[in-house]
C-alpha cells in the first residue's frame, strides 16, 4: 500500500512510466528468454546463425545507447520513448511471422533499437518529471522494472505451451499497448533549441572527466547484476539439481523490491550523502557472492532435504544482491543529471548505459571464463571471489571520486543544506573544488 500510495503522488507522467517499464519488463522477458530454443528447436537454425542474431540484437541495443539518449535531448523524450516502443512492436511481430534469415536480423535489429531509443528517453523524461523526488522516481521505477522482470518470464512459459508464435504475437501485442497508450496519455512537453552539433554534445559529455570515471566506476555494479542470469542461476542448477530452482532467485527479488525498496530509499535519501550509499550497495552486492561459496563445488544434492538447506545460502546471496542494487541505483541514476548541463540528460544516461552494457558484456565474459577455469581445477570458488573483489573495488572507486570531490550534489541536497546549516558551523558551500568536477544543476553555468 506504501508503494501504491507514493506511485499515486507523482504526477500522470511519472505514473504512466512506471507502468509502462512493468510492461516493458514484462513483454522483453516473456520474449527473449526463450528465442534461442525458438531458433534452434523451431526453426532448425544453427548455433552460428543463433548466435550472429542474438548478437546483433544486443549489439544493435548496447552500441546505439547514446543514439536514443541525443535523440531524447534533441527531439524531445516523448517522442522516442513512442517511437522505440513503435519499433518493438514491429521487431517482436517479424520474430513472431518469420523464419529466414534475412527476417530474422531484421527482427533482431528492429528490437535492438527499440531499446536503445527508449531506455535513456524514459530514464531522462522520468528525472525531468520526478523534479527533487529523482531518487524516489527511480526507486520505484525499480520496483515496477523487477516486477516485470519475474512476470515476464512466467507468462512466457504458459504461452509457450501452446507456441512461440503466440507468444512473440502477445508480446508484440503488449508493446502495441504501451506506443498507444503513450501517444494519448504522456503529455509533451517543450524542447530546448539545441546547441552545436550532435558530435559537440558527446564530446562535451566524454570531455567531463569526472562523469567518465564514475561510469567505469559503477561497471563493477552492473556486471555483478548480470549474474542473476548467469553465476547464480548456474549454482542454484548445481545446488539442487533442478532447473525450476532457478526462479527462486527473482520471486525473492520481486517481494523484497516490493517490500523494502521504498522504504530504504526514502530512509537512506535524508541520511549522508549520495555517494556515500552507492559505494556501501555496491560493496554489498560484492559481499552477497561470499554466501555462496559454502556450497560451491563438490557433488549434487543428496535428497530433497540437503538440495534445500544447498539453496539457502544462494538464496541469502541473491538477496543480499538485490538489497545492494535498491540502495544504490536510484542514487546513481538520480546523480547522472547532475554531472551536466539540463539540455544533455539523455546524452549522460545513454552514454552511461553504453558503458554499463559493455561493462556487463565483458563482466559475463570474465565470470565466465573464472566458471570454467574454477571447474576445471576444482577451484569452484574462483567465480564468487571475482565478484566480491569486482563488488568492492567499485565500491573503493566510487568512495575515492567522493573524496576526491570528483562527484556532483543532486540539487535536492544543496537545497537541504542551505535550509538547514550545521548547527554551530557556517553553511557549508555549495561548490566543490575546481578543476574536473561538473556543476550541479542548481550552480551557475
Amino acid at each position: 500500500m506504501r508503494t501504491l500510495r507514493a506511485v499515486a503522488s507523482f504526477p500522470l507522467a511519472v505514473r504512466l512510466l512506471l507502468v509502462n517499464q512493468l510492461g516493458v519488463n514484462t513483454g522483453f522477458y516473456l520474449l527473449i528468454p526463450y528465442l534461442a530454443t525458438h531458433l534452434t528447436d523451431d526453426l532448425g537454425q544453427s548455433a552460428a546463425v543463433v548466435g550472429i542474431v542474438l548478437g546483433v540484437r544486443n549489439l544493435s541495443q548496447q552500441g546505439l545507447f547514446v543514439v536514443g539518449g541525443s535523440a531524447a535531448d534533441r527531439l524531445g523524450a516523448r517522442g522516442v520513448i513512442i517511437a522505440g516502443c513503435a519499433l518493438r512492436t514491429v521487431g517482436f511481430a517479424l520474430f513472431a511471422l518469420g523464419d529466414g534469415l534475412p527476417i530474422l536480423i531484421a527482427a533482431a535489429v528492429l528490437s535492438g533499437l527499440a531499446g536503445a531509443l527508449f531506455n535513456p528517453a524514459v530514464r531522462t523524461y522520468l528525472a525531468q518529471e520526478a523534479g527533487e523526488r529523482k531518487a524516489e522516481a527511480f526507486a520505484l521505477f525499480n520496483v515496477f522494472a523487477t516486477t516485470g522482470a519475474l512476470l515476464g518470464p512466467l507468462l512466457g512459459s504458459l504461452l509457450l505451451l501452446v507456441n512461440f508464435t503466440t507468444a512473440a504475437l502477445t508480446a508484440a501485442a503488449l508493446f502495441a499497448v504501451l506506443t498507444l497508450a503513450q501517444a494519448a496519455v504522456l503529455p509533451a512537453r517543450p524542447v530546448p533549441a539545441p546547441q552545436g552539433s550532435v558530435l559537440a554534445d558527446w564530446r562535451e559529455v566524454l570531455g567531463n572527466r569526472a562523469f567518465v570515471a564514475f561510469s567505469i566506476a559503477m561497471a563493477g555494479m552492473y556486471g555483478l547484476q548480470t549474474q542473476l542470469y548467469l553465476l547464480l542461476p548456474d549454482g542454484v542448477r548445481h545446488a539442487t539439481g533442478r532447473e525450476s530452482a532457478v526462479g527462486l532467485l527473482f520471486v525473492i527479488g520481486t517481494a523484497a523490491n516490493l517490500l523494502l525498496q521504498l522504504r530504504i530509499t526514502r530512509y537512506l535519501q535524508a541520511r549522508g550523502d549520495r555517494a556515500r550509499w552507492i559505494a556501501a550497495g555496491t560493496a554489498l552486492m560484492g559481499l552477497a557472492f561470499l554466501p555462496p561459496i559454502l556450497v560451491a563445488g563438490g557433488t549434487g544434492p543428496d535428497g530433497a532435504a540437503d538440495a534445500v538447506l544447498r539453496l539457502l545460502p544462494l538464496l541469502a546471496g541473491a538477496l543480499l544482491l538485490h538489497v545492494g542494487v535498491m540502495i544504490a541505483q536510484p542514487f546513481v541514476l538520480e546523480l547522472i543529471p547532475a554531472f551536466g548541463r539540463e539540455g544533455l540528460t539523455g546524452t549522460g544516461f545513454g552514454l552511461f548505459y553504453g558503458a554499463s552494457g559493455i561493462a556487463a558484456a565483458v563482466g559475463n565474459a570474465g565470470i565466465g571464463w573464472a566458471m570454467d577455469s574454477g571447474a576445471r581445477s576444482d577451484r569452484a570458488w574462483l567465480p564468487w571471489v571475482c565478484c566480491v573483489l569486482l563488488g568492492l573495488g567499485s565500491a573503493l572507486a566510487v568512495a575515492w571520486l567522493h573524496r576526491r570531490g570528483a562527484l556532483p550534489t543532486p540539487p535536492t541536497i544543496v537545497a537541504e543544506r542551505r535550509a538547514t546549516p550545521p548547527a554551530g558551523a557556517a553553511e557549508e558551500p555549495t561548490t566543490a573544488p575546481v578543476g574536473d568536477r561538473p556543476r550541479a544543476e542548481s550552480e551557475p553555468r
